[in-house]
């Protein structure tokens, strides 16, 4: 049975001698613990950190009674004042939507010159329209429309149907090789038919083109004014505003190296950029058209 009065089962104390540590600075007691020369004081819990905890738990007790809190299976309990936080996100997202609907409604038309001269209606836009962007077209073409392998760059002037505002409007609008009835085609069909060595000359060909000086007389330069030159043009410098892209500009999907082309040649292309009526609304489509077409024209804006 421990002594209350003997000094050895004193907290801090000597269990031989009964005698304590005194720290000389502070009066405390020790604990007898020591970390390296340094000595852990016996000192009390401080009442901040007592009412903290009090105070926590209370804030806790009071939070579940009116707040929803515990699960119930598939439910949970939705506390006295009943709040369901499914609700509220759906209404604060209903009140956003419709803030913004008061301006968006006013893309609904195609008069693009008219909504561009508007400057306060674009402020307040073409933030949206970087989100949409973000949302719907970053992951395939970048997101500043830089492009990537075998995805276009959306933020120079070199377009396969034109960089008007209406074209890029459509073709977000009905897609590209899609089966949207008005989709735009464009079809690379494949040239294995042809002799290798044929196909080699070609390759080589083409990937001169680009910035170089090529022989249109020569053999190479006959096969392709005899394959290629419907599509992307007689000197290749495509325009022709059907998907074909041109081979003299530093614009390229694909690649155009020797070994690029070859593979092209031998397995064709059939690129497919979705159809996004069925998902985006005609406002949104026309804002994102906007801000497509001002991608490359940064100082300028779009048409």
């Amino acid at each position: 049975m421990s002594n209350p009065t003997d000094p050895r089962q004193l907290p801090g104390a000597d269990p031989h001698t009964g005698n304590r540590k005194i720290d000389p600075v502070t009066g405390y007691d020790t604990t007898g613990h020591d970390w390296g020369g340094i000595t852990e004081l016996n000192t009390a819990f401080p009442k901040v950190v007592i009412w903290a905890l009090v105070l926590t738990f209370l804030y806790s007790v009071v939070a579940w009674i009116l707040l929803p809190a515990w699960p119930t299976g598939r439910d949970y309990t939705r506390g006295l004042l009943g709040l369901d936080q499914s609700e509220e996100a759906i209404k604060g997202f209903n009140s956003l939507a419709d803030r913004r609907q008061d301006w968006l409604s006013r893309f609904e038309g195609e008069n693009f010159v008219a909504l561009q001269s508007d400057a306060t209606l674009m402020a307040t836009a073409m933030p949206a329209a970087a989100r949409l962007f973000a949302d719907n077209c970053a992951a395939c073409h970048g997101t500043n429309g830089q492009g990537g392998p075998g995805f276009p760059v959306l933020s120079d002037e070199t377009w396969l149907w034109g960089g008007d505002t209406e074209e890029i409007a459509t073709t977000i609008r009905h897609g590209i090789n899609t089966e949207d009835p008005d989709t735009r085609y464009a079809e690379m069909p494949t040239f294995d038919w042809m002799e290798r060595s044929d196909r080699l000359a070609l390759a080589e060909f083409v990937s001169e083109m680009r910035g170089g000086v090529v022989d249109f007389e020569s053999a190479a330069g006959t096969l392709f004014s005899e394959n290629c030159s419907s599509c992307h043009g007689e000197t290749g410098t495509g325009g022709l505003e059907i998907g074909a892209p041109s081979f003299t500009d530093e614009a390229v999907i694909y690649g155009q190296d020797r070994e690029t082309v070859m593979e092209t040649l031998r397995r064709g292309r059939h690129g497919v950029m979705p159809a996004w009526s069925g998902r985006l609304s005609e406002a949104e489509i026309n804002l994102l058209a906007l801000y497509v077409a001002r991608l490359g024209r940064p100082e300028g804006g779009g048409q």
